[in-house]
């Protein structure tokens, strides 16, 4: 492929890529690693990247690995406990590590503290129907390689040397019970979508920032045309190129409904905004040292699972509470209050509709979180932080997320899905991400994926290449213990940080 200047305000290239996210991060950079003579550009709407979901204050950086999210583990009618999702998850976190070690040891980022560290994960719960639910998901997960690493309490004294912060002043009377594994992670994805946009730059990727893709049709030479709208200055010029991805975050679907693909015809979506409570007393901060999860209460989406997190941004220690989910017709966090209106096309009607009928109790779950009081959001804290003070924590506003609505065989028309989609068309030549959690921590599989299917004769030629910066690629590590350890002691010594080994009780 070559790129051809056909006028001023018309010109055509290999590869655009709309969005300046994570996800437009990744693939740029494994496009580049697998076809360095293609040529590649990137619009954003805003003046920099990373600055919507990938943005370090508007989502969590768990580093998704399924350790400590219990909604990634159901129990099944027979008592056991099913893994498959956490698997999968854990599996697709892995494969991200190794690439960012790749990069990491190909020179091609550096200091990589700035972008990930170890945090201990751990799951916690109260009640005896909680702790025994937390109790088979331990002894389903200490059998499974992928967490075999994985410490189980119920003891108090235990758990203040874990969580002494949660320990404090803590009632007695109910039951409680912890996991955690020490081998878990914080990411800073905003400031690693940061660095693999400048990796990008420094490879004559062309980024252009406060560019506004206003429409995306098909030519009749099969190219795809993309008219983008300057925001300094109001210009407009139109763009082409052989395949498109759209990685919008929450403006995917009106870039996608744009397209006129069927594949996303008779899809919609459903905003939901997110808010975390900050820790404004250092003090307090340096108490807890962890990412802890609990459990949704009945109602809630998955997105708003409960959890109290240690973060590292701009290399600072933090500590976020939540989140508590709130309603905005806005798709993205700087977006428009009209966004769910103008998704709505006589072609998705009807499953919009259903959707609305199917989640009424999501809806007045919502709708109950918006009306909060912030002495109500610390009272759930305070579930966490027995002694938490209102006058240490301040309310922030996350990052907007889309959960994608679609007929689906399983669920009917309307079904309203949680977790993160990618769209191809048919022919390959667009595609685009959807929906949320966990996203980002599962990019570098969600993009390869995208790959293969897009460029099914190219990627037979581009394995050896992807299993040289991948190892574990094409296998399952579950099923293969020994190559599950060498990558973990590859991976860390490379993004510099080392975990310790738990003691068993």
């Amino acid at each position: 492929m070559r790129k051809v200047d056909m006028s001023d305000n018309h010109t055509s290239t290999d590869v655009i890529l709309i969005g300046a996210g994570i996800m437009s991060a990744t693939l740029g950079v494994l496009m580049k690693e697998l076809a360095p003579d293609w040529k590649i550009k990137v619009f954003e709407k805003l003046s920099k990247p990373g600055e919507e979901s990938s943005n370090e204050w508007n989502n969590a950086g768990t580093g998704h690995a399924a350790l400590c999210e219990l909604n990634y583990t159901t129990e099944k009618s027979d008592g056991t406990m099913d893994l498959t999702k956490a698997n999968n998850v854990n599996e697709q976190f892995q494969v991200s590590k190794q690439f960012w070690s790749h990069l990491v040891q190909s020179k091609l980022i550096s200091d990589p503290k700035e972008f990930i560290r170890a945090i201990p994960h751990l799951s916690f719960v109260q009640g005896e129907n909680n702790v025994s639910f937390l109790k088979k998901r331990y002894q389903a997960m200490a059998k499974n390689p992928l967490f075999k690493d994985v410490e189980y309490s119920e003891d108090p004294d235990q758990l203040a040397e874990w969580i002494p912060l949660m320990m404090q002043e803590r009632s007695q009377g109910e039951p409680i019970a912890a996991t955690r594994i020490a081998a878990g992670t914080d990411v800073n994805f905003g400031s690693l979508t940061r660095k693999l946009f400048q990796h990008l730059e420094a490879n004559q990727v062309e980024l252009h920032y406060q560019q506004s893709v206003e429409t995306i049709k098909r030519d009749r030479d099969g190219r795809w045309n993309v008219r983008v709208r300057d925001l300094t200055n109001n210009s407009v010029k139109n763009h082409t190129a052989k395949f498109i991805f759209i990685g919008a975050g929450g403006g995917s679907i009106h870039l996608l409904q744009k397209t006129g693909i069927q594949e996303g015809k008779q899809m919609g979506g459903f905003p939901v905004s997110g808010l975390f409570m900050v820790c404004n007393n250092p003090e307090v901060v340096q108490q807890h040292h962890a990412k802890v999860y609990g459990k949704a209460k009945v109602g809630a989406p998955p997105m708003s699972v409960p959890h109290l997190d240690t973060r590292f941004i701009d290399n600072e220690k933090s500590l976020l509470f939540g989140p508590f989910a709130g309603f905005s017709p806005k798709f993205l966090k700087t977006g428009s209050n009209l966004d769910l209106i103008r998704s709505v096309k006589p072609n998705n009607l009807f499953t919009m509709l259903a959707a609305g009928f199917k989640n009424i109790p999501l809806t007045k779950y919502l709708i109950q979180q918006v009306l909060l009081s912030k002495e109500q959001r610390m009272e759930e804290l305070r579930e966490f932080i027995p002694n938490a003070k209102s006058e240490d924590w301040d309310l922030l506003v996350a990052g907007q997320r889309v959960q994608v609505i679609k007929d689906t065989e399983a669920g009917g028309k309307g079904t309203l899905q949680f977790g993160t989609e990618v769209v191809t068309a048919k022919d390959g030549s667009i595609a685009a991400l959807l929906g949320a959690s966990p996203g980002a921590s599962t990019a570098v599989s969600a993009m390869l994926a995208l790959l293969k299917d897009c460029f099914p004769e190219e990627f037979q030629t581009w394995e050896p290449r992807i299993t040289e910066m991948i190892p574990s690629y094409g296998k399952k590590l579950i099923e293969h213990p020994r190559l599950l350890e060498e990558i973990a002691e590859t991976t860390d010594k490379a993004l510099g940080f080392s975990t310790p080994k738990p003691v068993k009780l």
